[in-house]
C-alpha cells in the first residue's frame, strides 16, 4: 500500500494533535509578539533611565528589527537544511535567555547588543513556526488554522498592553526592565513545550527518512482517534518537480509579489504601532488616551483575525488579503481626515482590526506558495522583508512625524494601497491546495 502525507493528514483530520500543536506554537507566538511590541511600550522609560531622547532610545527597536531580519533569513534556510525542530529549539532558547538578560542591562550599549540577539532569535522562530504548522494540517483546514495561529499575536498584544498599564499604575522605576522580564517568561516556558513537537513528516520524507515520517504520522492518527497506517504501508513523495531557488522561473513572480506585500504591510504596521502606544499614553485626548484605550485597540485585533479565518476558506487567500489591505488603507485615511475624538478612536480601532486581519491572511497564504524543500526559506525571506519594514519604520516615522503625524499615517495608507495592487499579481490561489 502506497500513500502520501497529504492523504494521511486528510484521514487524520484536524483534531486533538493539531490542537496541541496550536497551543504550543501559539503560546510562543504570543511571547514573540510581546517581544516585538515591547519596543513601543518601553522606549520612553529607556530614554528616562539612560538620559536619552526618545529617538535615541528607539535604537533598541532598530537593532531588534535588524536582528530579526538576519535571524529570519539565516534560520529559515537552516530549517530547510537541518530540520524545523532543531531550529525551533535553538531559537526559542535564545529568545528566552537574551530576552531575560535584557532586563538586567547595566548600560544602554549592553541593552542594544542583547536586543539585537533577542531579535535574531525571534526572527528565526516566526517563519519556521508557520512552515511547520502548515505541514501538519490537511488542505481543507490549513488556512483557517494558520490564521488562528496568527491570532495568538493579538493575545501577546493584549498581554503586553495590560502589563504596561499595570506597571504604569504602580509607578515602577525603570518600567522597561519589568516589561522585558515579563516578555521573557513565556519564552522560558516555551523551551520545555517545544520538546514535545516532533520533526515535520514532510521534511523527514524529503530527506529520505520515510520510516520516521510514518512514525510521526501514526502518532497523529492515534491522537486523533484514527487507525494507524498498516505495517506494510509506504509513504511516497508527491510527483512534483524540484523547486530550485525561490527566485527560480516557476516561483519568481509569486516570490517578488509576496515579498513586496510583506514589506508594505510591515512598514505600515510597525510605523503605526511603534509610535502609537507612547503617543496615545501621553499625548492623546479625551478617551483616545492612556493604556486603557491601548488595551481596547489590542482587543480590536481579535475580530480581525476571526474574519480573516473565515475569509481565507470562504473567499480564498488572495481576495481576503486584498480586501484587508484596502480596509487597512481606509482606516489610515480616516485617521488623516478625523478631527473629533470619536472619529480618531474609530479610525485607530479600524486600523488595528484590519491590519491584523491582513497579517492573518498573509501568514495563511505565504507558506502555501512554496514546496516543502523551500517552504521555510520562503517564509524566512518573507519574514526578513517584514523585519526590513520594521527596521525602516521608526526612522521613516521620525523623519515624517516632525512635519506631521497625519502625513506619516497618510504615507502608510499609500503603502497599503500599493500592497493591495501588488497582491493582485500573485500568480496562484492556494485555497484547498495540496502541499508538495
Amino acid at each position: 500500500m502506497n500513500t502520501t502525507i497529504e492523504a494521511t493528514l486528510v484521514t487524520a483530520g484536524a483534531g486533538a494533535y493539531q490542537r496541541r500543536l496550536l497551543g504550543i506554537f501559539g503560546f510562543v507566538w504570543a511571547a514573540d509578539a510581546m517581544q516585538v511590541l515591547a519596543v513601543g511600550f518601553t522606549v520612553a522609560s529607556i530614554a528616562q533611565t539612560f538620559g536619552l531622547s526618545v529617538p535615541e532610545a528607539l535604537q533598541t527597536g532598530t537593532v531588534f528589527f535588524l536582528g530579526m531580519l538576519i535571524g529570519a533569513t539565516v534560520f529559515g534556510r537552516l530549517a530547510d537544511r537541518f530540520g524545523r525542530r532543531r531550529v525551533l529549539l535553538v531559537t526559542v532558547a535564545c529568545d528566552a535567555v537574551f530576552g531575560l538578560l535584557s532586563a538586567f542591562s547595566p548600560s544602554f550599549g549592553v541593552l542594544l547588543v542583547l536586543r539585537f540577539l533577542t531579535g535574531a532569535a525571534v526572527g528565526g522562530t516566526l517563519p519556521v513556526d508557520y512552515a511547520m504548522m502548515a505541514e501538519f494540517l490537511p488542505a481543507k483546514n490549513r488556512g483557517r488554522w494558520l490564521v488562528i495561529l496568527e491570532g495568538f499575536w493579538a493575545v501577546g498584544t493584549v498581554a503586553i498592553a495590560l502589563a504596561a498599564w499595570v506597571i504604569s499604575l504602580n509607578g515602577a522605576a525603570d518600567a522597561w526592565r519589568w516589561l522585558f522580564a515579563f516578555t521573557a517568561l513565556p519564552a522560558l516556558i516555551g523551551i520545555f513545550l517545544r520538546w514535545w513537537v516532533p520533526e515535520s513528516p514532510m521534511f523527514l520524507i524529503r530527506t529520505g527518512r520515510a520510516d520516521q515520517a510514518k512514525s510521526v504520522l501514526n502518532k497523529v492518527l492515534r491522537t486523533n482517534g484514527r487507525p494507524e497506517l498498516p505495517p506494510q504501508a509506504t509513504l511516497r513523495l508527491p510527483a512534483t518537480p524540484r523547486a530550485g531557488s525561490i527566485f527560480a522561473p516557476a516561483l519568481r513572480r509569486r516570490t517578488v509579489a509576496v515579498l513586496l506585500v510583506w514589506f508594505f504591510v510591515s512598514i505600515s504596521y510597525y510605523g503605526v504601532f511603534t509610535w502609537m502606544p507612547a503617543r496615545l499614553a501621553g499625548e492623546g485626548f479625551g478617551f483616545v488616551r492612556g493604556y486603557g484605550f491601548l488595551v481596547i485597540v489590542a482587543l480590536a485585533q481579535l475580530p480581525g483575525y476571526a474574519l480573516a479565518a473565515y475569509g481565507v476558506e470562504a473567499w480564498g487567500r488572495k481576495p481576503t488579503l486584498i480586501a484587508f489591505l484596502l480596509l487597512s488603507a481606509l482606516g489610515c485615511s480616516l485617521f488623516v481626515i478625523a478631527a473629533e475624538a470619536w472619529l480618531i478612536g474609530t479610525s485607530i480601532l479600524l486600523m488595528s482590526f484590519a491590519l491584523l486581519g491582513t497579517w492573518g491572511a498573509l501568514y495563511a497564504f505565504t507558506p502555501e506558495l512554496y514546496p516543502t524543500e523551500r517552504r521555510a526559506t520562503g517564509m524566512g525571506a518573507a519574514s526578513a522583508m517584514a523585519r526590513l519594514g520594521g527596521l525602516l519604520a521608526p526612522s521613516l516615522m521620525a523623519l515624517v512625524v516632525t512635519q506631521s503625524f497625519s502625513a506619516a499615517i497618510a504615507l502608510f495608507a499609500l503603502f497599503l494601497i500599493l500592497g493591495a495592487a501588488t497582491a493582485w499579481f500573485i500568480d496562484t490561489e492556494t485555497r484547498q491546495a495540496v502541499l508538495s
